[in-house]
C-alpha cells in the first residue's frame, strides 16, 4: 500500500516539473515574440534637442514621404495611405546639399555616360539641302544663218548626251552654189587676186564657212552641204527640228547644256537668311554615296523668300569635270563661314529640350547631379553650342537624362521636365470637390504649429483619393493663421504648389477642441 502511494506521488511531482517546463518555454517564446514586434513597431526616437533620430541608423530625420508622392510630409513613420508599403524617411544630411545622388552601381547600371563642355574654334556654319541644276551660263545654242532645209539629223531626241564637236544636223544650201561656181569660174579664167578675193568677200557676206571656201580652192568642186556641230559637251536640252524641215537664218536648231560646271541651288532657312553671304564655303555630299563631296564657294543669293517652303536660295558652281553628277541630285550641304569663330560646345543628345527651356544635368564636384537651365545656339554636327549655364571643363550627362530624371523626381530633387504637372492634376478636380479649382477641402484636428507649416490629423479628401492621415501643410507665411493651436478642430483648404500643398484658409469648427 505505501508503494503504490510513493509510486503515485513521484508521478505527480514528475507531471507537475513537465508542466511547469512546459510554461516556461511558451512564456520565453512569447516574450520573444513581443519583443520582436514592438523592436518592428518602434517609433523614432528624440534627441534632447527634440530633433527626430532613425533607430536603425541614428541619422537626424526631417520628415518621412511616400517616395511615390514626396511632396506630402509626415511627422512620424507608418505605412504609407497610398501605396502598399512603409514611409522612408528624409535624413537631414541629405537635404541640405543640391542634386541628387545615385549609386556608382546603378548609373552603370543604367547606361549612364558623362561628356565634358569643351571650348573649341569651330566654324560658323548650318546644315541645308540642295539640288543640282544646268549651268545656263554655260548652254550654248546651234542656229542657221542661211536658208536651207535639213538634210540628215544626227540628234534625235531632246536631253541626249553629245561631246564637243559631235555632229549634229547637215544642212542642205541650195543659194551657196552660184556663188562657189562664179569664184571657181574666175579662178579658171585667170582673173586677178582682186577679183578673187571680192568673190570670196561674197560667199563671207553669204555666210559660207572658211572652211568651205577653203576646201574649194583644194577640190575645186562646189559645197552645198554643211554638218553643224555641238560647241560644248553635255545634253542637247531643246531639239527644234526634223529631217527635211527647212530652216530660216536666225532659226534656233537645237539648245546644248554643258555638264562640265553645274549650278547647286542650296535652300537656306528664312530664320537664316541674314546671316548667308556670297563667298561663304560649301561643303556639299551626294545623299545617294556620302563619300563624294564637292565643294565650292557662294557665287550669289537670289531674290525672293519661297512661300512653300519658306526658304531663301543661295547659288554657287560646283566642278563636274568627272561627270558624276547630274541635274536633280539631292545634296547635303554645310555651309560654313569664312572665319572660325570659340564656341562652348556639348554633345546635342546631353541637351533635354522642353519646348518652353533647354536643361542639362550636371555632375557636381562631390558627384551629386543637379539640372541646369542653359541657353543653347547653333548645332555644329553632333553637337550643340551653349551660350548660357556651363563653363568650359563642366561635365554633363550624355546618356540616361530621363531615367536621372525619374529618380531625381521621386526624391523631390529635380523639377519635371514635362511642365506643369500641377496644373493638370488641378484641372481634373471636380467642381464638387473644391471650391475653386485646384483648391481642396477637409477637416481636421491641428497636432504641431510651425513657422513653416501646420500639422494635422485629417479626414479623408476623396478628390485626391486620400484617406485619413497625418501630414504637414505648408503656411502662405509665418504669420498666417495665427490663432490655430495644438488640439483646434478646423476646417482648412489648401492647393497645391510646386514646393507641395500650401494652406489657404483655417477655420475652427464650434470652437471644438
Amino acid at each position: 500500500m505505501q508503494k503504490k502511494q510513493l509510486a503515485r506521488a513521484v508521478l505527480v511531482a514528475f507531471a507537475a516539473a513537465a508542466l511547469s517546463g512546459a510554461g516556461y518555454l511558451a512564456g520565453a517564446r512569447h516574450s520573444t515574440q513581443a519583443g520582436s514586434a514592438s523592436a518592428a513597431t518602434m517609433p523614432a526616437a528624440t534627441s534632447a534637442a527634440g530633433d527626430k533620430i532613425d533607430p536603425k541608423t541614428g541619422r537626424k530625420v526631417l520628415y518621412w514621404h511616400d517616395p511615390m508622392v514626396p511632396n506630402q510630409h509626415f511627422d512620424k513613420p507608418g505605412k504609407s495611405p497610398f501605396m502598399d508599403m512603409q514611409l522612408e524617411p528624409v535624413f537631414a544630411d541629405d537635404a541640405g546639399t543640391s542634386g541628387v545622388k545615385i549609386d556608382p552601381g546603378l548609373q552603370q547600371n543604367l547606361g549612364i555616360r558623362y561628356a565634358t563642355a569643351r571650348r573649341q574654334e569651330v566654324t560658323e556654319g548650318f546644315d541645308a539641302v540642295g539640288t543640282t541644276q544646268f549651268d545656263e551660263s554655260r548652254a550654248a545654242v546651234v542656229q542657221s544663218r542661211v536658208t536651207g532645209y535639213i538634210d540628215h539629223l544626227y540628234a534625235d531626241a531632246p536631253m541626249q548626251r553629245i561631246t564637243k564637236g559631235a555632229p549634229i544636223a547637215s544642212l542642205f544650201v541650195p543659194d551657196w552654189l552660184a556663188p562657189q561656181e562664179e569664184y571657181l569660174a574666175l579662178k579658171r579664167s585667170g582673173m586677178d587676186s582682186s577679183m578673187l578675193d571680192a568673190a570670196r568677200a561674197r560667199m563671207r557676206a553669204m555666210s559660207i564657212p572658211d572652211g568651205v571656201v577653203a576646201n574649194l580652192d583644194r577640190s575645186g568642186k562646189a559645197q552645198t552641204h554643211v554638218v553643224l556641230t555641238s560647241p560644248e559637251t553635255g545634253v542637247v536640252s531643246e531639239l527644234n527640228v526634223r529631217d527635211g524641215a527647212m530652216v530660216t537664218p536666225g532659226q534656233t536648231l537645237a539648245k546644248i547644256a554643258g555638264l562640265s560646271t553645274l549650278w547647286l541651288i542650296v535652300e537656306i532657312p528664312e530664320s537664316l537668311a541674314l546671316t548667308v553671304q556670297p563667298g561663304m564655303t560649301v561643303d556639299a555630299a551626294f545623299a545617294g554615296d556620302p563619300t563624294q563631296h564637292f565643294k565650292g564657294q557662294i557665287r550669289e543669293i537670289l531674290p525672293g523668300i519661297s512661300t512653300g517652303s519658306r526658304t531663301l536660295q543661295a547659288r554657287l558652281e560646283i566642278d563636274n569635270a568627272a561627270f558624276k553628277l547630274t541635274p536633280g541630285m539631292l545634296m547635303r550641304v554645310r555651309v560654313g563661314a569664312q572665319k572660325p569663330a570659340s564656341r562652348l560646345l556639348v554633345p546635342s543628345e546631353a541637351v533635354i529640350t522642353t519646348g518652353k527651356r533647354s536643361v542639362v544635368i550636371v555632375r557636381n564636384g562631390d558627384g551629386r547631379l543637379q539640372p541646369v537651365n542653359v541657353t543653347v545656339g547653333k548645332d555644329a554636327g553632333d553637337e550643340t553650342e551653349v551660350l548660357s549655364g556651363l563653363t568650359d571643363g563642366d561635365q554633363v550627362v550624355a546618356s540616361g537624362q530621363f531615367l536621372i530624371d525619374s529618380e531625381a523626381s521621386l526624391k523631390s530633387v529635380l523639377p519635371r521636365l514635362a511642365g506643369s504637372a500641377n496644373a493638370g492634376a488641378s484641372a481634373s478636380v471636380p467642381a464638387s470637390a473644391s471650391g475653386a479649382a485646384g483648391t481642396y477641402e477637409t477637416t481636421g484636428r491641428v497636432e504641431k504649429v510651425t513657422a513653416e507649416d501646420i500639422t494635422f490629423s485629417h479626414q479623408p479628401v476623396p478628390a485626391l483619393g486620400w484617406g485619413k492621415m497625418t501630414m504637414a501643410f505648408g503656411k502662405p507665411s509665418p504669420t498666417a493663421f495665427p490663432d490655430a493651436k495644438p488640439g483646434d478642430v478646423v476646417h482648412f483648404a489648401f492647393r497645391q504648389t510646386d514646393s507641395g500643398y500650401q494652406l489657404t484658409t483655417v477655420e475652427p469648427v464650434g470652437g471644438a477642441k
